[in-house]
């Protein structure tokens, strides 16, 4: 429906700009079109890992917005403290006055702290910012960058990264159609490694396999190997050949359907059918049990009613 409005509003906005030369501004709309090309992006299997990244994105804009928030509280507080003792720096007569030129270009004014903080906390070139100060004035300042910088750039840094991925990873668990998606990918995956095991085990190449290639395929231990990675017990393979017509041999459609029924959690989840129909079986059993019984009781043959009428 949003398509058809957004293509009902595009045709109207260009032709209003035809007739009527001064409403030509009126073509800068286009960019209505756009929103019809990203409406069907959402739509193509190739753009799921954009969908669920713009998605995680907006997801996590509380997070990010109260993340600078705490960064710019700490960083001003850093910015203020650098300030106030790098004033002693640039009020010394006795000090260098290149040191002191430095001091007051990076450290000078609470405006000037704040943005220096914010490039040595951003930028990764913090070295820049902390060793002329340790150097030329003195080693008490390499404490207060060494516990910046592994207070803020390196543990902050992950903790917030941390929650990013978290948000992400959620939106990603939410989004129904990337899943949907990912197990019909995983799925058509699966099947085709069957397919390989198949064809690899097919020495005869007529498209069937018998159960003499299937025993001569399981001697190699690399291919039983090869089964454990697929969670298939390779000795369960053989009951393939059970539910076939002739017994001795398959095809690859047969194979790869039974095979993937063969699989563990598919294997747990026909078990657990399996008990379920056997328990309404048993059930449907003693209703019928209990019929016959009832049957008999109410069910006297005439020779026993008048003998014991006569007796």
């Amino acid at each position: 429906a949003a398509v058809v409005v957004l293509s009902m509003l595009d045709a109207t906005v260009l032709a209003a700009a035809s007739t009527y030369p001064h409403l030509s501004v009126l073509r800068g709309f286009r960019v209505i079109r756009i929103l019809r090309v990203l409406r069907v992006a959402r739509t193509l299997k190739a753009f799921s890992s954009l969908r669920a990244l713009v998605s995680a994105v907006f997801a996590s804009f509380f997070a990010l917005f109260w993340s600078m928030i705490l960064l710019s509280i700490v960083m001003v507080m850093a910015a203020l403290f650098m300030s106030q003792i790098t004033g002693e720096v640039i009020r010394d007569p006795d000090m260098d006055d290149e040191m002191r030129e430095w001091a007051y270009r990076y450290y000078g004014t609470s405006s000037r702290a704040t943005w220096t903080v914010f490039e040595l906390t951003f930028s990764g070139g913090w070295p820049l910012y902390a060793r002329p100060l340790v150097e030329g004035v003195g080693w008490g300042y390499a404490v207060f960058f060494a516990l910046y910088i592994s207070a803020v750039t390196f543990a902050m840094f992950r903790i917030i990264t941390a929650l990013f991925l978290k948000d992400t990873l959620r939106v990603a668990s939410m989004d129904i159609d990337n899943t949907i998606q990912e197990q019909i990918a995983e799925k058509e995956h699966y099947a085709q490694r069957l397919a390989d095991f198949f064809y690899a085990a097919n020495v005869s190449g007529d498209g069937f396999l018998s159960i003499k290639e299937l025993d001569h395929v399981l001697a190699n231990k690399h291919l039983w190997a090869y089964l454990a990675t697929l969670d298939l017990d390779a000795s369960k393979l053989r009951d393939l050949f059970s539910y076939q017509d002739d017994g001795a041999r398959v095809c690859i459609d047969d194979f790869v359907r039974g095979a993937m029924h063969l699989k563990g959690a598919a294997r747990a989840q026909d078990v657990a059918a399996l008990m379920r129909d056997v328990s309404a079986m048993m059930s449907q059993l003693e209703d019928l049990d209990m019929s016959i019984r009832s049957f008999k009781r109410h069910s006297v043959s005439p020779e026993v009613g008048r003998s014991m009428s006569g007796a």
